[in-house]
């Protein structure tokens, strides 16, 4: 089985501004692929932060957001995954025409997109974004990867639904400082009930021009029994790189068969 080094890129957001993030990322993505990275991992809505405005920031599905990242994925030879405030073909469902798409583009084109399942109506985003559909697994050098978006870690059912299928998740998030030790929390929890590894690519800095929430990060890669892989060591922009083993998942559920016993 085929070892996937990762890498998280734990970048700041420049509030709806694509530009200016992508000049904050590139750097940052270039680092993971000279660091050796298969697979680099950005943020949840990465280039615009987590917005409302969607007629300001989404973008249509060959947008500038989502077009670096397929450049990106192209120069550095590796798979680049982020999430973009999207624009999808109306309809007469009465459902907003908008989604948070999680993409993942590969070195030779290949393209791959989740949209979120649960919008997160705390922040009324279900007013402006419309629910994904179904889940997503890409087979990414050999490793069956599974997609969510922030808010889905909270919803156990979804992941446990995806665990005999996969060998790792991949979390993005605009998650804030103020709720952070659900997010670890959280997160070692889908690691160690599911014996999948979790990349887990959170924000920093501060973010919206109400709320001004602080986000410190904590972005984190886990093995299969909740332990971490790579960690951020701090509230600032960083690169994390872990190797993903599908060969460990294997050995931990094979030896611990704890999935079978689920009812």
């Amino acid at each position: 089985m085929t070892v996937l080094r990762t890498a998280v890129v734990q970048h700041d957001i420049a509030w709806e501004d694509p530009g200016g993030t992508h000049a904050l990322v590139a750097p940052m993505i270039a680092e993971a692929a000279d660091r050796g990275a298969r697979l680099i991992v950005l943020t949840e809505m990465y280039a615009t932060g987590f917005s409302m405005a969607t007629e300001r920031i989404a973008e249509p599905v060959d947008g500038p957001a989502t077009t670096f990242l397929a450049e990106q994925a192209t120069r550095h030879d590796a798979w680049v995954a982020g999430s973009v405030a999207t624009r999808i073909t109306d309809d007469d469902s009465g459902l907003p025409p908008f989604v948070n798409r999680l993409h993942v583009f590969g070195p030779a084109g290949e393209h791959h997109h989740y949209d979120k399942i649960h919008p997160f109506s705390y922040a009324r985003e279900h007013e402006h974004y419309r629910p994904g559909t179904g889940f997503v697994t890409v087979d990414i050098d050999g490793v069956r990867a599974t997609l969510f978006v922030c808010y889905d870690l909270r919803f156990a059912d979804e992941f446990w639904a995806t665990a005999l299928d996969t060998d790792m998740y991949i979390v993005p998030a605009n998650w804030p400082a103020v709720r952070s030790h659900h997010w670890t929390s959280l997160l070692v929890a889908r690691a160690i009930e599911n014996q999948a590894y979790v990349v887990a690519a959170n924000r920093v800095g501060e973010g919206g021009h109400v709320t001004k929430l602080e986000y410190a990060g904590d972005s984190i890669v886990l093995d299969p029994l909740g332990q971490p892989v790579a960690q951020s060591a701090g509230p600032e922009p960083q690169v994390l790189v872990g190797d993903i083993d599908p060969a460990v998942v294997a050995d931990v559920r094979s030896t611990m068969p704890f999935l079978a016993d689920r009812r």
